[in-house]
């Protein structure tokens, strides 16, 4: 069955004091005050310790050598260096300060200083003191040993170098921190001068690497070149491809004789044509005399001039002699004389003409031939010259790589000694006059943060731990049922009260100062219990907890007085088989009590006890009873339940604790309502939820729980969102 709770929601309450998930800010200075004393040892243990190894460590001082990544180039010989200058861009210069903590540049400077000889940097020289003990073991012995010390000195070095970038310039700032300031500086100058030289010696080994590479390549070009000349020259011999001015005997023998053919060829087409126009003319009837070579003949001219004398002879002795004169006549015979010779020079023309003609075709087709014959050879030349034009690509090849790596040696080797560092030193370390560490007012100022930090987290910390009750919001949220109110310690609210009144115990108390803050928390008990179920009678109360201890016994007598004095009947009925702590409030020995009244031993009215002070009735026990028998769920308990509903306004059963004792379980759902007390601060409340899971098996009617021996100095101080909080306000209506 499930536990039957007051319905909180049923009835209007009070607000809790904060809404939902919203920061409280009140709440949390209730809580910082609550756990003030604990905050502040905290804080001030923590400070002092700070404090303590603040002035305790020793003075380190740190010299910073600044040294930048140079961008500008120097062109003191105007070619390629072999190695370049460095980009300048970010990564270039991140790693160049990855480059400055390397260990091998640690190595140069601690070889060049003999840091190894340091006690600060080799844990082995260091004399002995009191913390010997938490410095590494020493190196063993032998060259592993020798190792060993080394890196740890190297280790040592890097521990204490300290390099930054300045923003994102092309600044590094190499620190280096020691105890001593003149080693700091020096050490940081150092690193400083070892990187600069570093850039420079590799660039110079670089260069020296590339001239001894480049003058092994040219021995093996050189030879090369050699090699494959000397295979084109054996090539051309052997296939007649030897050359002049660039081109083979056989190309210049063809062009001489293409320049032969041509004046050969026109030779005969010239001789050609003039025999062919002699011919023409003789043919045409022309006597000879008007041909070309007739004309421009010596012989011709000359027969031609006596003729002309001759035929003038004729025309003259003609004149005077007549036809038949001798002298006429032999005129005409020279004429006719002079005439057949020329006949005869002109037939002697043309047949020198048709020679001169036969000679020329003769002559080209021998020079046509010879051609034919030139060309035959130059095509098996140009056979041959496949392969040679491959072995002179060969040659060209190998002569141009030469002639590159030639240039390029005496490039590298032009550039030798003028090497330039990518970087150079803006200004050197100077020996420091403060310490750099600790820094006081740093580390003060952190102590105290961290202080204030371990002071809050300790208070969380128990906060988180703290798994009790301490305020009415506790009660409604964690548990999520009602809270009836809250039960003072009584030494709590005794300011003002003295003498006899401040040694009463807490059930005669609420007798004695009736208008007091103690008694008026019952009151207040009392009217919770009363509503807590809404149109229904209240009149059996169980009283129980979850652990021995919680004031079970004080709250059902003070709440039993509390009734009776305001004028009901009421009877605390003892429940608590084992305990029996009602007979500790009853003078005189108790010989009848409850369970004899259930097994018929005794009657009721010889069992009861009257409160002579108030008028209350007390049920108690004869003596303690360990028996296996029920007797709570027994029919004479429900008989002696009713029969006290019929007597008594209200009867309150002061029962065993819930976890460790069962008979509550049977004896919680035969009264109205439970009341769950549980312990200010104390009571787990894990303790609290596994009693309300075993109350829940039996149906029992949870009217809500209350807190007890609540101390309201302290409540007052730090419990928020719990009337207690607001008691320096209201305490001076309690008399």
């Amino acid at each position: 069955m499930d536990v039957q709770v007051h319905d909180a929601a049923a009835q209007p309450s009070a607000p809790s004091g904060r809404a939902g998930g919203a920061f409280d800010l009140t709440r949390v200075v209730s809580i910082f005050r609550r756990r003030l004393r604990l905050f502040a040892a905290v804080a001030i243990v923590v400070l002092a310790v700070a404090v303590v190894i603040t002035f305790q460590l020793t003075p380190r001082y740190l010299a910073s050598a600044d040294v930048m990544i140079d961008t500008r180039t120097q062109d003191v010989v105007k070619v390629d260096a072999v190695m370049g200058g460095l980009p300048a861009d970010t990564n270039t210069v991140d790693t160049e300060v990855e480059v400055l903590r390397s260990r091998s540049l640690a190595e140069k400077v601690v070889a060049e200083l003999g840091l190894d000889r340091d006690a600060e940097f080799n844990p082995s020289l260091a004399p002995p003191g009191l913390l010997s003990f938490l410095r590494p073991t020493p190196p063993p012995s032998g060259a592993a040993g020798v190792l060993a010390s080394h890196e740890a000195v190297v280790d040592g070095v890097l521990a204490g170098l300290k390099i930054r970038r300045a923003g994102l310039t092309y600044l590094i700032n190499v620190g280096f921190e020691s105890v001593d300031p003149v080693k700091a500086a020096k050490i940081a100058n150092a690193f400083a001068d070892n990187y600069i030289e570093t850039q420079l010696s590799n660039k110079f080994e670089a260069n020296q690497a590339a001239n001894e590479w480049l003058n092994k390549r040219l021995v093996q070009l050189r030879q090369e070149v050699l090699d494959n000349d000397t295979a084109v020259e054996q090539y051309k011999i052997a296939n007649n491809l030897m050359s002049a001015q660039g081109a083979t005997l056989t190309e210049g023998e063809i062009t001489g004789l293409d320049q032969q053919l041509a004046t050969t060829k026109a030779s005969e087409a010239e001789a050609v044509a003039r025999l062919n126009t002699a011919r023409a003319q003789m043919a045409r009837g022309s006597n000879g005399e008007d041909v070309g070579e007739a004309l421009d003949s010596p012989v011709i001219q000359h027969l031609r001039q006596q003729r002309a004398t001759v035929s003038a002879s004729v025309a003259d002795l003609q004149g005077r002699y007549g036809e038949k004169h001798p002298e006429m006549l032999k005129a005409k015979r020279q004429l006719a004389d002079i005439d057949a010779q020329i006949q005869a020079e002109i037939k002697r023309i043309i047949s020198n003409l048709e020679a001169q003609a036969q000679v020329a075709r003769q002559r080209t087709a021998s020079i046509q031939g010879s051609v034919s014959s030139s060309k035959g050879a130059l095509a098996g030349n140009n056979r041959a010259s496949v392969r040679l034009n491959e072995l002179q690509r060969n040659a060209d090849a190998s002569k141009a790589l030469y002639e590159s790596f030639l240039n390029r040696f005496k490039e590298t080797s032009a550039q030798t000694g003028i090497e330039k560092s990518d970087a150079r030193i803006v200004s050197h370390a100077k020996i420091p006059s403060q310490p750099d560490y600790p820094n006081k007012p740093l580390n003060l100022a952190l102590g105290l943060i961290l202080a204030l930090g371990a002071g809050l987290a300790a208070l969380m910390l128990a906060e988180a731990l703290d798994s009790g009750l301490t305020t009415a919001d506790d009660i409604e949220n964690q548990l999520d049922l009602p809270s009836l109110g809250a039960i003072p310690l009584l030494s709590s609210t005794l300011e003002g009260v003295k003498g006899k009144a401040a040694r009463l115990s807490p059930v005669s108390f609420v007798v004695e100062k009736p208008m007091s803050a103690f008694a008026e928390s019952f009151r207040n008990l009392r009217a919770s219990i009363v509503f807590s179920k809404v149109g229904e009678p209240v009149k059996v109360i169980a009283i129980t907890s979850s652990l021995p201890g919680e004031g079970k016994t004080t709250t059902s007598l003070c709440l039993a007085r509390t009734i009776a004095l305001a004028g009901s009947s009421v009877i605390v009925v003892d429940c608590d088989l084992r305990q029996k702590a009602v007979n500790d409030f009853i003078k005189g020995e108790v010989t009848v009590g409850l369970v004899e009244v259930l097994n018929g031993d005794a009657t009721l009215e010889q069992a009861l006890v009257n409160d002579e002070a108030t008028g209350a009735v007390l049920l108690p026990l004869a003596k303690p009873t360990y028996t296996a028998k029920d007797i709570f769920s027994s029919d004479a308990m429900h008989r002696l339940l009713q029969e006290l509903r019929r007597r008594y306004d209200v009867i309150i059963l002061d029962t065993a604790p819930v976890l460790p004792i069962a008979d509550t379980r049977m004896l919680a759902p035969q009264a109205d309502v439970v009341v769950l007390l549980a312990r200010w601060r104390k009571t787990p409340r894990k303790a609290i939820e596994n009693s309300l899971r075993l109350l829940a098996s039996g149906g029992a009617y949870i009217a809500g729980a209350a807190l007890t021996q609540v101390d309201m100095k302290q409540q007052s101080r730090y419990g928020y969102g719990d009337p207690g909080y607001y008691y320096r306000s209201y305490k001076k209506y309690y008399g």
